[in-house]
């Protein structure tokens, strides 16, 4: 996780959901009842659900997120989060501790993430290509 989850509660408006998700530069905020969650909003939702259907701005947001949440576990290894995120078509996913929201993982964040763990695993060979080893050179001599 990258960032810290932006969240608003059920009862917030799709326009502060919208505003929320300009202010912190996502295109996803996670619907919560306390530190639960219960929902996501994302950018496209508000397009397609929201201002495709004119719902008026002060519309409630559980009236156009997507409620059945699909969380990851907090020590979830990449390859599940990269699993979960493939079967459902996602780009975001909330990371939860328990039930307790404590992050968001995103595609961008996993697809960073491993080109970084690809670059580490292939510095050795890289440098092999780039750089020749050198010839063996005679002992020196004295004298």
């Amino acid at each position: 996780m990258l960032k810290a989850p932006v969240t608003v509660t059920v009862d917030a408006t799709i326009r502060q959901a919208a505003a929320a998700m300009d202010q912190h530069s996502v295109g996803a905020v996670v619907v919560v009842v306390g530190d639960r969650p219960v929902g996501v909003i994302t950018d496209r939702d508000l397009v397609v659900r929201a201002l495709a259907r004119r719902m008026p701005s002060d519309a409630r947001v559980d009236s156009v997120m997507s409620a059945d949440v699909v969380c990851v576990g907090a020590d979830d290894e990449l390859h599940v989060v990269a699993a979960i995120l493939g079967a459902h078509q996602f780009r975001r996913v909330p990371v939860v501790d328990g039930h307790r929201l404590i992050g968001m993982i995103t595609l961008d964040d996993l697809i960073v993430r491993l080109a970084s763990d690809l670059h580490e695993a292939t510095k050795g060979v890289t440098a092999q290509l780039l750089y020749s080893h050198p010839q063996p050179q005679p002992p020196a001599t004295i004298g």
